[in-house]
């Protein structure tokens, strides 16, 4: 491996959105920084099974014809 090229690789403290830490290793902030998420495992919809979005009933293409149906019309 090249001498100096690397980044500096240190330990770090990740705070969870429920209040837990651990410690971890990182490139991520300077040695002893605190990483504080705003989105985790426990309260992201993609691993708690959540369904938040809405999903439409249309196609794709009649939602570019609501958007572009008068591009090359004239008026």
């Amino acid at each position: 491996m090249k001498n100096d090229i690397h980044p500096d690789y240190h330990e770090i403290t990740v705070k969870m959105t429920d209040g837990h830490s651990f410690t971890t290793r990182s490139t991520w902030g300077k040695e002893g920084d605190t990483l504080v998420l705003d989105i985790d495992s426990k309260s992201h919809p993609a691993w708690t099974g959540a369904t938040h979005m809405r999903l439409s009933d249309k196609g794709q293409v009649a939602k570019f014809k609501n958007r572009f149906g008068n591009l090359g019309t004239k008026r």
